[in-house]
């Protein structure tokens, strides 16, 4: 019985199934725009939820170009604490199948002594002796030329972040692969 209470609080045991891939069942929220993805992220992880910004699958893309993928059991928690910020989402997805996963944002390619990290639409390549970001690129963003200048030629530890000076889903993007590249260079 303490199992079964545990695992209503969210505690998974080994009673619970795992998904396909060996994780619990996942969901999808899927917001109207950018801004709610982002406050919704920031929100959800303050509160202590797993999550992940990821592509929404072509299936049920609506809105914004990002979703964010949550445990499933943890829907209806996850709701109240969303709508106690007049943060709803547009629709609650569960993945059900393959061509309901969300599409991970990042991708990378590594050209020996430099490091491109994709993320959603932008990249950033840095230099991984020296620590120096050598280009920025994609999007389409009104803000990408201001981020641009204002990275390229320094160093992680030296350049601000995309978050403090960006101001679009081009300047999120950018945030997330400078937050990977850092994680990346430094281990």
């Amino acid at each position: 019985m303490k199992d079964f209470f545990g695992f209503l609080k969210g505690n998974r045991t080994q009673d619970v199934p795992p998904g396909r891939d060996g994780q619990a069942d996942r969901g999808i929220l899927v917001f109207e725009n950018t801004g709610e993805v982002i406050r919704a992220e920031n929100l959800l992880k303050k509160n202590g939820w797993e999550i992940r910004v990821m592509g929404p699958p072509p299936e049920i893309r609506q809105g914004c170009d990002l979703v964010i993928e949550f445990p499933l059991i943890e829907e209806l928690r996850i709701l109240r604490t969303l709508e106690a910020e007049r943060l709803l989402p547009l629709r609650t997805v569960p993945v059900a199948g393959p061509l309901l996963q969300p599409v991970d944002i990042f991708q990378f390619k590594d050209y020996g002594r430099y490091l491109m990290v994709r993320a959603a639409n932008m990249k950033l390549t840095v230099d991984r002796e020296t620590g120096v970001i050598v280009n920025i690129s994609g999007g389409g963003c009104p803000d990408v030329p201001f981020l641009a200048a204002s990275m390229v030629g320094r160093t992680l530890g030296d350049a601000p972040s995309p978050r403090d000076i960006g101001q679009t889903l081009c300047g999120y993007a950018l945030q997330l692969a400078y937050e990977e590249v850092k994680r990346r260079c430094s281990a």
